[in-house]
């Protein structure tokens, strides 16, 4: 039977090449060396695969090649679909041979070999094709079902792959979110715990307080109550941004006006804090200053607490399509291998969990830029510390083009 279709030594080799490629990774460059390998010794002209899930969608050809006469037959090559069809519907092995060769354009004449894969989750089928002929013997179609085992056990390892990988993702972010709740467990109950305890404290009546005690007391409470309130808006504008549903009033403005104001502002309030901005004259961007500011608000915010008694640096930068902005400051840095993940939904360093905070900051930064068409990375410094690049698109107003003056001719 072998000896009908090649020597047994190429199709030994065959199966050797076969067995070993089903273990790569890359499965479509591994399939495309199986196909080669298979047609050394079981000559076709075009050769397909097509998978079907079990949900009644119309089959798909996940590969196909076209060698021999099939590759330059361009539109006029068979694919087998009818064929392909039927051993997805019946699961046998079909043969087909055309009832009569037309003229000298073999293309018009296909040879179709179609076999079940007997996959684990989809059903697939495999179709193999000559122009022309010679007919697919017994022999032929053994050769073709060995082929089958190989190319079934390729797609089965890739499919669980796939599946392997979905679910670290789902695992990785289910661990997420358990982190989050038990962090934003934490984040409430700890103001919470300040608020309730001075204010019990205040409201005894068999103590006394000093004014001066009194003044503190309240502050905290204050201070607390600010805590309590910026937790509750991250955790509101993290699903707004997360369906799209969070409102923007965009309007041109100047970024180093912002910046300005804000820096001001943070400065007032943390007396030791040094914030050195430079900037240029910086044309308009297209912007909701309130998201813009909150952006920048959190950057510096986060410079502050992850790299405390630390310079920090606010460059603004005309680019020729864009303004830029680098936030940078003197601390420690982040290790490298969380850089890819900082502006992940609930994502926290982990040797920074002693600080205050949701792993929501940077996610919502993230979707504010993105909102604003602009783009926002990290990186440590040359020489130290941390640096977020902030880029915006420059605001090009439309100019309205002007036409005939009281229907003048034009």
């Amino acid at each position: 039977m072998m000896a009908s279709i090649n020597n047994e030594k190429d199709i030994l080799e065959m199966l050797a090449v076969m067995s070993k490629a089903v273990s790569e990774d890359d499965w479509k460059g591994t399939l495309g060396s199986m196909v080669k390998s298979l047609r050394e010794v079981l000559v076709f002209d075009n050769l397909a695969v097509y998978v079907a899930d079990d949900e009644g969608n119309p089959a798909e050809a996940i590969f196909a090649r076209s060698m021999g006469r099939g590759k330059f037959a361009e539109a006029d090559a068979s694919w087998g679909e009818t064929i392909m069809n039927q051993v997805m519907t019946s699961g046998k092995v079909i043969r087909s041979d055309p009832d009569e060769i037309k003229g000298d354009n073999r293309v018009l004449s296909p040879y179709v070999l179609g076999l079940p894969l007997n996959m684990l989750e989809d059903r697939g089928v495999l179709i193999l094709i000559r122009f022309g002929g010679p007919q697919f013997t017994e022999a032929h179609v053994w050769l073709a079902e060995v082929f089958t085992v190989y190319l079934t056990n390729l797609l089965d390892r890739n499919y669980h792959k796939e599946l392997l990988t979905q679910l670290q993702g789902v695992r990785y972010q289910t661990q997420l979110q358990d982190d989050f709740i038990a962090t934003i467990s934490h984040e409430f109950n700890t103001p919470l715990g300040f608020i309730k305890g001075y204010t019990t404290s205040l409201l005894r009546p068999d103590a006394t307080w000093k004014p001066q005690t009194v003044q503190e007391f309240l502050t905290i409470i204050d201070e607390e109550t600010d805590q309590l309130i910026n937790l509750i808006g991250q955790m509101l504008d993290s699903a707004r941004l997360k369906y799209g549903k969070l409102p923007m009033d965009f309007q041109p403005l100047r970024l180093d006006r912002v910046l300005v104001d804000l820096v001001t502002r943070v400065q007032s309030r943390k007396k030791d804090s040094v914030i050195n901005l430079e900037h240029q004259n910086i044309p308009f961007i297209l912007g909701d200053p309130n998201r813009i500011t909150q952006v920048f608000e959190n950057l510096i915010g986060n410079a502050l607490k992850y790299a405390p008694g630390s310079p920090i640096l606010i460059q603004i930068r005309k680019g020729t399509n864009q303004v830029e902005v680098v936030v940078s400051d003197q601390g420690p840095g982040i290790p490298e291998e969380h850089i890819p993940y900082l502006f992940e939904r609930f994502y926290r360093v982990p040797n920074q969990v002693e600080k205050r905070g949701t792993g929501l900051g940077l996610f919502i930064c993230r979707e504010i830029v993105l909102a604003h068409h602009g783009n926002i990375s990290v990186k440590n410094g040359d020489k130290g510390g941390t640096e977020f690049h902030i880029e915006f698109p420059v605001y090009q107003p439309k100019i309205r083009e002007s036409g005939p003056i009281n229907g003048g001719a034009q």
